[in-house]
């Protein structure tokens, strides 16, 4: 199902839910029991609400709801005082600051015991059960290609969807394949649905021309099995968009790629509104960055450099320099590497903080960027990808953002393959941009920054 235009696994939302009411049913009963506080009373549960939200957070930014990171007991319990710990810091700062929002240190103790052994034991019976054959739902796969390959892959890679793939069926009437994971010809499908109980089809054929089961899988649609092709699946299981062999008319028929007037209108106000808080309040930590680079090497403390915006414009994008001033002598871009020995020591530290992307603030109030949208990439790279990638250009159809999808979701792009990686990422955004959509990425982008994700 999707959730702010996401894509979320029905385990994982059911293990997000039942967490929440855990957690704050431990907060109310430890509440009751030691002050005989009434938790009907809308002060008190607000507060207990306000934790609640607040622990949540923390397990949210610890990776607790990435059930494809946390599969072991081991890594859950890591993972969980991890977050009970940053969880009571936190807490405990607010009620120094707020002292209002305290409910009682004997209070948050209590409960921090309770929902910790409480969540332990409900993630282990969860395991158990949600992990079960018996739910998992039994894939077919038509195809036996490049793509219906990779689709298998990720189907059997994330667990948290609770697929079960039973075999590949050829594309041929006849099949001669000395494959066991291909178990049947096209024309058995129907006969394979009713015996092996199959409850899904995926259609991972690159040329369907002459090759596609049409009869036997509208027999099969009728006889209760769900049948959708590879790159709606892939889609779902990724949030990204298949490009291998991605035909023009299914970006033109498919839903999404239509971004209304008002969102539009929305997006660019809260732009403005938020670029010009943020200017002013990391304007000292702006001062504090520009003085660090202007003292530790000679060269401008500003890096102006061109960049394609929206509909191929280009602009002048703003950033504090990072490396030496020297970098490109050769005059010729050059994609940054890792450790790359051009960016100053300075630099790297402002790079893994974000820091030397402030100034770009500025380039949001001018309505260049927007918060949220693909990274702008130099007119030198867009020609050249341009030319290898199919569909580059269409990145350019929203403005560029300061953080987006593809960042993250994707380490920092220096190659063909990663602007490829990117464009899959870039193009899942366009087609399901929303404003909803656009704060969840903000929410994560203040994940991968707390944790110096993805900084080159």
């Amino acid at each position: 199902m999707q959730l702010f235009n996401r894509y979320v696994s029905l385990r994982g939302l059911t293990v997000f839910g039942c967490e929440l009411l855990l957690i704050f049913g431990s907060i109310a009963i430890a509440a009751r029991v030691h002050n005989g506080v009434d938790v009907a009373v809308a002060s008190t549960l607000w507060k207990i609400a306000f934790v609640t939200g607040l622990c949540l957070v923390c397990f949210y930014y610890n990776d607790l709801y990435d059930l494809n990171i946390v599969h072991s007991s081991r890594e859950l319990l890591i993972r969980l005082l991890q977050a009970a710990g940053a969880a009571s810091i936190l807490i405990a700062l607010l009620y120094l600051v707020a002292p209002s929002l305290a409910l009682g240190h004997q209070i948050f103790v209590s409960s921090l015991v309770i929902f910790l052994i409480a969540i332990v034991a409900w993630r282990l019976v969860f395991q158990r059960l949600a992990y079960s054959s018996q739910l998992e739902q039994r894939v077919l796969i038509v195809g036996t290609g490049p793509i219906a390959r990779m689709i298998a892959r990720e189907m059997q890679n994330r667990h948290e969807f609770g697929y079960r793939v039973l075999g590949f069926v050829s594309e041929q009437q006849r099949s001669a394949a000395v494959d066991t994971s291909v178990i049947g010809a096209s024309d058995d499908i129907p006969r394979l649905v009713e015996g092996l109980q199959i409850d899904r089809i995926v259609v991972g054929i690159s040329d369907r021309r002459g090759h596609l089961p049409t009869s036997e899988l509208l027999t099969a649609k009728l006889a209760g099995a769900q049948v959708e092709d590879a790159a709606s699946m892939y889609e779902r299981l990724t949030g990204k968009i298949l490009v291998d062999n991605l035909k023009p008319s299914w970006l033109i028929f498919s839903d999404g790629f239509v971004v209304s007037r008002w969102t539009r209108f929305v997006k660019r106000g809260a732009d403005v509104v938020l670029a010009s808080i943020a200017f002013v309040v990391t304007a000292p930590l702006m001062v504090v960055t520009a003085l660090a680079v202007y003292l530790e090497s000679d060269g401008p403390i500003f890096y102006r450099q061109e960049r394609v915006g929206e509909n191929g414009r280009p602009f002048t994008l703003y950033k504090f320099r990072s490396m030496r001033a020297d970098a490109e002598q050769a005059g010729t871009p050059v994609w940054a590497r890792d450790d790359d020995d051009r960016v100053t020591r300075v630099g790297r530290i402002i790079r893994t903080l974000r820091l030397d992307e402030l100034p770009q603030l500025w380039n949001v109030i001018q309505g260049d960027m927007s918060f949220v949208g693909p990274r702008p990439e130099r007119p030198y790279f867009v020609e050249q990808l341009a030319t290898e990638i199919p569909f580059y250009i269409q990145r350019h159809s929203v403005k560029p953002g300061l953080t987006g999808w593809a960042q993250i979701k994707y380490r920092y792009g220096a190659s063909v393959e990663d602007a490829i990686e990117k464009l899959r990422y870039d193009l899942y955004y366009i087609k399901h941009l929303s404003i909803a959509l656009d704060l969840s990425i903000v929410f994560d982008t203040v994940k991968v920054i707390l944790f110096g994700r993805g900084a080159r």
